[in-house]
């Protein structure tokens, strides 16, 4: 298939940038760098030079800023632009994020313009057929394998978390585009309600302590919290502890949780369900324990032990707290 190029689509929504879109240029960029072609980087919302200048990685080509005409995210609006980037530019490939905002437009798009069309994407190709895309199946029980025979454009929605960023600065050429949008816009936001945030964030820590269903007793979660702490960890769980009411939904790894990629992921306790297992793909070492030498999260990580959870805590307590 002849490569024609890749386009990042990245949303500014009340002036700030989403922090996925270094993850969407980091995903680009591979493609590239296989053969899809120069990639391009298309900034929709009120963008300002700052912006272009926070995408300037190293690998993009080109960056477009494209001004809306209404002041928030507005679904439709985004379909028109990215709409007449596509047809104007004709990528090969199109990246956004697996966001509530992109699903109010992406699958729209795709269906009217006989795009190839993938969600929840955690992995990604560029061979001789074109592109070519990875997703969970099933519940998460199998890993999908997809691909688009016949399809000149492919728009993929990649799973924030699944992707190294593109992190090294770059020189590339902003310029303004101008697109006819007015009148695209068929809702008016009325009011924006942020839910409380939690009182951490799991995504951005380099080191997780994270317990599963291997924890039997609610008061060794404050025991174990506390022992996180000490050794400079952040505690995470997965989601039995969650159902069971022990921790908030911020602290869920998984699937139905969070995406995370620390350097170190230390399960205590967990077994591995497949949920579980796609939450962590990007965690740089995985180190498991559980008395089961069986556990499929074994599978996974780079180092395990065959232990109780709770002496191999203390050990660390009282080697690195």
């Amino acid at each position: 298939m002849t490569a024609r190029g890749v386009l990042v689509f990245g949303i500014v929504d009340d002036g700030q940038l989403r922090p996925a879109t270094a993850e969407l240029i980091g995903a680009g960029k591979a493609l590239a760098d296989d053969g899809a072609g120069p990639l391009t980087v298309a900034l929709l919302g009120a963008v300002t030079d700052a912006h272009g200048e926070a995408v300037d990685r190293a690998g993009v080509e080109e960056i477009l800023l494209v001004s809306s005409p209404e002041p928030s995210f507005e679904a439709h609006v985004a379909e028109a632009a990215l709409a007449a980037l596509i047809e104007s530019r004709r990528p090969s490939v199109v990246l956004a994020g697996h966001t509530v905002d992109s699903l109010g437009f992406a699958p729209a798009l795709a269906a009217r313009a006989g795009l190839g069309f993938a969600t929840d994407v955690s992995g990604i190709g560029w061979g001789e057929d074109g592109a070519s895309a990875r997703r969970g199946a099933y519940a998460e029980r199998l890993t999908a394998e997809l691909d688009f025979p016949g399809r000149e454009t492919v728009l993929l929605l990649l799973r924030e978390g699944a992707f190294e960023p593109a992190t090294a600065a770059g020189s590339a050429p902003v310029s303004r585009l101008d697109l006819d949008l007015a009148g695209a816009a068929r809702t008016e936001l009325v009011e924006r309600r942020t839910p409380p945030a939690g009182d951490v964030d799991i995504t951005t820590a380099d080191f997780l302590l994270s317990i599963g269903r291997g924890v039997e007793d609610e008061e060794q979660v404050a025991k174990l919290e506390e022992i996180a702490a000490k050794i400079g960890a952040t505690l995470s769980v997965s989601r039995p502890l969650v159902d069971a009411g022990w921790v908030p939904s911020d602290r869920q790894v998984g699937q139905s949780g969070r995406t995370v990629a620390p350097k170190v992921y230390l399960a205590l306790g967990i077994s591995g369900a497949v949920q579980h297992l796609a939450g962590i793909s990007a965690a740089k070492t995985i180190i498991a324990v559980n008395s089961d030498p069986d556990a499929p999260i074994f599978a996974a990580a780079h180092y395990g032990a065959v232990a109780d959870l709770f002496e191999v805590a203390t050990e660390l307590q009282q080697q690195l707290g």
